[in-house]
């Protein structure tokens, strides 16, 4: 992966669909606007409730296979070792950090990925490098598209924390059940996408959220 991409990946045609993206610039534009008192609040919090950056910065693989920066709020202290994915009760997590996470609001400076045309509003989960790795060639699919901060597997897999709490091997699972899981509803995605869909994924969200 030294040149940023993963080989041997098959993408589809090279062009933009522009309602799509118009949707994601004009909706992350509206949503980092409105929610900047919130965003400067979340801010203060992180870095007040523990030492450390506000932002955590993880490499994560997008569209084509092209290796990108994703940015959250900060939830975890800073030096702790462990696996790429977190079960509930993980002692990790700090207390401001739980409360952002159960309220997905640790995502939000992904609009700024969104902005920068590396994600997409609506879309598959990005994963780690190391994760892809073990996608199967149809699998690898899910690469041809922008990943999404919310989508389908982000709205039916909201709670994959406390689906991961108690397991013995956290990362065994993970790769073994969740992951295939998580990658059937992408590609499920990905056949039966349209701007229509995408919208109404995004009212999922919020009423997930509420609820």
């Amino acid at each position: 992966m030294s040149d940023g991409t993963v080989p041997g990946l098959l993408c589809q045609d090279g062009r933009e669909e522009w309602g799509k993206r118009v949707l994601d610039v004009i909706g992350a534009s509206l949503a980092l606007l409105c929610l900047l008192p919130l965003l400067l609040l979340l801010a203060a919090l992180v870095r007040l409730s523990s030492p450390g950056p506000i932002f955590f910065r993880q490499q994560r693989v997008g569209r084509g296979g092209r290796l990108f920066w994703l940015y959250k709020f900060r939830t975890m202290r800073v030096a702790n070792s462990g696996p790429a994915i977190t079960a509930r009760g993980d002692g990790r997590i700090t207390p401001v950090g739980r409360r952002l996470r159960q309220w997905k609001l640790d995502e939000l400076p992904q609009l700024l990925n969104v902005l920068r045309g590396e994600m997409s509003l609506v879309g598959p989960r990005p994963e780690v490098p190391e994760y892809v790795r073990h996608y199967t060639e149809e699998q690898r699919q899910v690469l041809t598209v922008r990943p999404g901060i919310t989508g389908l597997t982000q709205v039916e897999f909201r709670n994959e924390e406390a689906l991961l709490a108690g397991r013995a091997d956290v990362e065994a699972f993970y790769l073994g059940t969740l992951l295939p899981a998580k990658l059937q509803l992408d590609l499920c995605y990905i056949r039966e996408r349209t701007l229509a869909g995408d919208l109404r994924l995004l009212l999922r969200t919020v009423l997930a959220l509420l609820r």
